[in-house]
């Protein structure tokens, strides 16, 4: 039995609603775009590049669309996901597989560069412009004269997309409908019921995935929004995570890992197999605040298991084998890289030089070492390097491989400027109290 209090209820909230959309639909109209361009759409089967599928029709009235999905590695199932929305668009998309080059020429580099960004390991960030550098040369393939894209006002993947799209496909216009037209994830929403497709989102914000990190709800968590055990893929939280540790061997050659447990694979074997076995013993959560590239902090959530252990294991890989004078360069360098392709700079000539020095330092990064995984923990086991620096006959102290008085001299130099500073203080009246 329903209730008046409960009519009422249903009749403010559908009245609400109806509000709500037509705020939606009088964003879209009072814009005037461009019309009868044959445009190519940046498709992923989301949201937001479904609602542009939508718009391109009603709104830009194209006189041709083309959708071009880039298969990345974000799996099989969210694929599948986007050529049924497509068939449900009416559409048959173009896909792209471009799997290898991202593993190959992306996450190699990636890998070697150490690659974070306040914690984030950079991936979505390097997804979108390859994303949309295989979009603009598909392009001018087609040729189409106008590109489109999904992204948001407030995000990050405008940037990277735009400064892509200026590269491979120069003066081309750019239309991206949820910014131009200022709407909300809500009136989003909206606008697909309206055209007959509502588009429910199992996580609110969206989920991108690739076999190096995945982005949970980016730009849609709240300060005190608890992350249900249900959300990952790969982790299981340590208090669900195995009751015994996992121990196994990676092999690393010019600072990349080729085998793991003594059987070579490729790389994105070796990330799979390390997400499903980090995941299993609770590594891979990543809950922080990122600094977005207009300088607007949001709290973003990752998993990424195989990430947080080759980045964890590389770098003291690289301590192992690169001189005391490269490692503090080339930390500097990889911060820069890092920072350059989160702002949508991966095809800057800078970034590139970069890549030649990491490159260089590589050549004697190789070792081979086993790992125990327990409860959220990485641990190092034992480490082994044909190409390391680390010579304990020498530096033990329980070695006799030189003699320890011919460092006195050495020393005495090494003190003679703090003597001069002493001479200083004493001069000018500084004590060392107050230094």
């Amino acid at each position: 039995m329903v209730t008046n209090n409960q009519t009422h209820l249903t009749q403010a909230t559908t009245t609400s609603s109806q509000d709500a959309l037509a705020l939606a639909l009088h964003k879209v109209n009072s814009v005037d775009v461009p019309q009868g361009n044959t445009i190519a759409l940046a498709f992923s089967g989301g949201l937001d590049s479904t609602l542009c599928v939508k718009l391109a029709e009603t709104k830009y009235h194209a006189s041709k669309l083309y959708a071009i999905s880039v298969d990345v590695g974000q799996g099989e199932e969210e694929l599948n996901m986007s050529i049924q929305r497509a068939e449900m668009l009416g559409i048959t998309p173009i896909v792209l597989d471009a799997r290898e080059e991202f593993t190959t020429q992306w996450l190699t580099k990636a890998i070697q560069a150490n690659s974070d960004y306040n914690g984030y390991p950079i991936s979505t960030s390097m997804t979108r412009q390859l994303i949309a550098k295989k979009v603009a040369q598909k392009a001018l393939e087609l040729g189409c004269d106008a590109l489109m894209e999904g992204s948001s006002g407030k995000g990050n993947d405008q940037y990277r997309m735009h400064n892509v799209f200026s590269l491979f496909a120069p003066g081309l216009p750019t239309f991206v409908p949820v910014r131009d037209f200022d709407l909300t994830r809500g009136e989003e929403q909206l606008l697909m019921e309206n055209f007959g497709i509502p588009v429910e989102e199992l996580i609110a914000g969206g989920d991108d995935k690739t076999m190096w990190c995945r982005s949970i709800a980016s730009g849609g968590i709240g300060l005190d929004t608890e992350l249900p055990d249900s959300i990952w893929m790969w982790l299981k939280p340590p208090h669900t995570a195995a009751n015994q540790p996992s121990t196994f061997k990676i092999t690393w050659e010019h600072g990349l890992p080729v085998a793991l447990d003594g059987e070579a694979l490729p790389l994105d074997e070796i990330i799979q197999k390390l997400n499903v076995l980090g995941g299993e013993n609770g590594i891979g959560k990543i809950d922080m605040f990122e600094d977005g590239i207009m300088g607007l902090k949001s709290r973003e959530i990752y998993e990424a298991p195989g990430a947080q252990i080759l980045l964890k294991l590389h770098r003291d890989l690289e301590l192992y084998c690169l001189t005391k004078e490269e490692i503090p360069l080339k930390r500097q360098l990889d911060a820069q890289w890092s920072s350059m392709v989160y702002h949508g700079e991966w095809f800057h000539p800078l970034k590139n030089a970069i890549d030649a020095f990491i490159s260089t330092t590589q050549q004697a990064v190789s070792g081979e070492y086993v790992v125990s995984l327990y409860k959220g923990n990485i641990d190092i086991v034992s480490r082994s390097s044909h190409s390391g620096l680390f010579f304990p006959d020498v530096r033990s102290i329980n070695s006799a491989s030189f003699n320890q008085k011919e460092c006195a001299p050495a020393a005495h130099l090494r003190g003679l400027p703090y003597e001069l500073i002493a001479r200083r203080n004493k001069l000018a009246g500084i004590t060392q109290e107050g230094l």
